[in-house]
């Protein structure tokens, strides 16, 4: 089992960069970011506090590391026309010398839409232009030229070199409805979920049904999932912090504790565990945080 870091791009960039390096220097597998260009209204953080943009994020991250995998979490097609997506991607593949990740979704978040006028639409319309989206990525990634010809974009013998420096530059997508499980079935290497144990269990088994129907060999397709995460030195105080989030899956408690989740999670399948730094505190604090979690737990799962 692979383990990653997500970090808040709320925060001074230097502190994104310190975690980074951090994370690069004491094992961590991955460095996921958001793709969001504010929070979401109603949630937990407020919609007006700084948030830097994924693209940019990524390129210099790709060039600040040696080592990890850089992905996000995940960039919304809403707003990232596919082939200039592809263009960016196949670049920051080389400047990462083949180290991207290739995150994408079909978009969600009302907010940012309405304030930057980019038409959400309603479920059924974003994954069918999700679909074609991903047929635009994988083209142009893979082949001399592609051509789409779709309801939603249209690309016409497209060319887009230089192509990325691995052979086939991986596609994640974020998905839980039966109809993006089943976009996932025919085009993901890769799928990811927010989840507790038990969801996380339930949803593969509607992968693994969406892969049958599709003709597609299960285990072709690699899973990860995050939660939020709080490390403490004993127990007492766990359940205050799950209800306290009440509404995202969280896992608080010792290293001991938080293993036991991680078991759970092996068990059903996943391959890669994203821990996002959000409720692990900052600086210092956060530091140990994160050193707990990788001396004290990946190893029983490597």
């Amino acid at each position: 089992m692979r383990f990653s870091l997500w970090t808040n791009l709320s925060q001074p960039w230097d502190d994104v960069a310190d975690v980074v390096r951090h994370a690069e220097g004491t094992g961590w597998d991955g460095v996921y970011v958001a793709d969001h260009f504010m929070a979401d209204a109603g949630g937990p953080f407020p919609a007006d506090q700084p948030n830097f943009e994924a693209t940019a994020v990524l390129a210099a991250l790709a060039s600040l590391t040696e080592r990890v995998r850089l992905s996000a979490l995940v960039f919304g097609i809403t707003y990232r026309h596919p082939a200039v997506l592809a263009k960016w991607a196949a670049t920051t593949d080389h400047i990462s010398g083949g180290r991207l990740l290739l995150g994408v979704g079909a978009g969600w978040q009302q907010n940012e839409h309405d304030q930057y006028g980019i038409p959400l639409g309603p479920p059924g319309e974003r994954v069918d232009r999700f679909e074609e989206a991903l047929r635009v990525l994988r083209g142009l990634l893979d082949d001399e030229t592609t051509t789409v010809d779709g309801d939603h974009y249209t690309v016409r013998d497209a060319i887009a070199y230089p192509k990325p420096v691995q052979p086939r530059l991986p596609i994640l997508v974020g998905a839980t409805g039966p109809r993006m499980l089943g976009v996932v079935a025919r085009h993901a290497d890769e799928w990811n979920m927010w989840s507790l144990p038990p969801d996380l269990a339930a949803k593969r088994a509607e992968l693994d049904r969406a892969c049958e129907a599709n003709g597609r060999d299960p285990g072709t397709i690699a899973t990860s999932t995050q939660a939020l995460f709080v490390v403490l030195d004993d127990n007492d105080e766990a359940q205050t912090w799950i209800d306290m989030l009440k509404g995202r899956p969280c896992v608080a408690g010792t290293p001991e504790r938080i293993a036991e989740s991680v078991a759970a999670w092996r068990e059903a399948g996943v391959d890669e565990l994203v821990v996002p730094d959000f409720t692990l505190g900052t600086g210092a604090q956060r530091a140990d945080a994160l050193d707990r979690i990788i001396e004290q737990v990946a190893p029983d799962f490597r």
